[in-house]
């Protein structure tokens, strides 16, 4: 039964349906506004206006980011079976985790039959931006780590990582920390440092000690850079095809870093079933989960939550190669699980 205070020229019950908003569900169809039909559509506006606001609070977006984190904390431990099996240069790893990545992103976007045709020229120079990004952070740490070592490069690169995210997010993105989310910040990026640090490294302050540190801190930037300009490009572009375009683009700049590595043809053959995993599971699986998480969470939360990664490779390195995880790197474990616990009680996905 209709209302006796329903206005019976309102659109939008005739209609059977509430209109766009509270402001035009009456009155801007009649000059007569109706309490009854302005106040329902205004109550079912607020609450798909909450609902909006509420879906990207969902702890699915953080799941995806770190599932991500520890797939790639993975690597590390494929490295090093690939250089003792396969000889495996850094290099050589880098470009086959890249086209491996690339060739199943394209596959998985072309069935998935996302159309690409509103692409903008400012769009696919984002693309390209992203590949540059992936290839120099890949060319840049895995250099890095033949000049100063794996801890050193690891120390640098993954914790300015979400600083540089934290300092430019405001400036490219609008985005800002709340003070839970900087205290977040601060002990992720300790709790990393403490796990990842070595007494012998710091010390060194040869030249080459210097420019892998430098490199290291490109690689930073590279990775920073790479999250500001997927999470601007996944307001005009589907995740997926990102994703698969910007690893494309990045297979391509990096492959003529093959001149510089000895006997790839070699290095392939014998290590191609790790290559396979490093591409497919750890490279495009992950990255494809963390560009989808990425639209659902800042991106400044995003660079905190991938601190996950040097724990997960701490975690493998001792229980499959008998590292010894001392007392500075269980005190860096567990400030970075509290980070990421205050990163959720704070609600900082929203």
């Amino acid at each position: 039964m209709r209302s006796s205070s329903a206005n019976p020229l309102c659109s939008s019950r005739r209609l059977g349906r509430p209109g766009p908003s509270p402001a035009t569900a009456c009155g801007a169809h009649h000059p007569r506004r109706c309490a009854a039909c302005s106040m329902s559509a205004r109550t079912r506006y607020d609450r798909d206006v909450r609902r909006t606001r509420q879906a990207p609070a969902s702890a699915g977006g953080l799941a995806l980011i770190a599932l991500a984190a520890v797939s790639w904390g993975t690597s590390g431990s494929v490295m090093t079976v690939l250089a003792a099996r396969a000889a495996a240069s850094p290099l050589l790893v880098g470009v086959a985790r890249l086209w491996v990545a690339a060739i199943l992103l394209l596959l998985a976007a072309a069935a998935s039959r996302q159309s690409l045709a509103a692409a903008t020229a400012g769009d696919r120079w984002r693309w390209l931006a992203m590949g540059a990004c992936m290839a120099g952070y890949q060319a840049a740490y895995f250099t890095a780590v033949t000049l100063s070592g794996i801890t050193t490069t690891a120390l640098v690169a993954i914790c300015s990582a979400p600083l540089l995210i934290a300092a430019l997010a405001p400036w490219l993105l609008g985005e800002r920390l709340t003070t839970r989310g900087r205290l977040a910040l601060g002990l992720g990026v300790t709790g990393t440092a403490l796990l990842v640090s070595a007494p012998a490294t710091v010390s060194d302050g040869s030249a080459r000690f210097l420019a892998g540190a430098l490199l290291a801190l490109i690689a930073g930037l590279a990775y920073a850079l790479f999250v500001l300009t997927a999470k601007a490009g996944l307001a005009r572009t589907a995740p997926l095809p990102l994703t698969a375009l910007t690893f494309a683009a990045g297979a391509v700049l990096l492959t003529p870093a093959l001149l510089w590595t000895d006997a790839p043809g070699r290095q392939l053959a014998i290590g191609w079933p790790w290559l396979l995993y490093l591409g497919g599971v750890a490279t495009a699986g992950a990255y494809g989960a963390y560009t989808v998480g990425l639209g659902r969470v800042p991106a400044s939360v995003a660079g905190i939550v991938t601190l996950l990664e040097p724990l997960t490779a701490t975690i493998l390195g001792v229980a499959l190669f008998g590292e010894k995880l001392g007392a500075p790197a269980v005190a860096g474990a567990g400030l970075l699980v509290g980070a990421l616990g205050l990163l959720l009680s704070d609600g900082q996905a929203r």
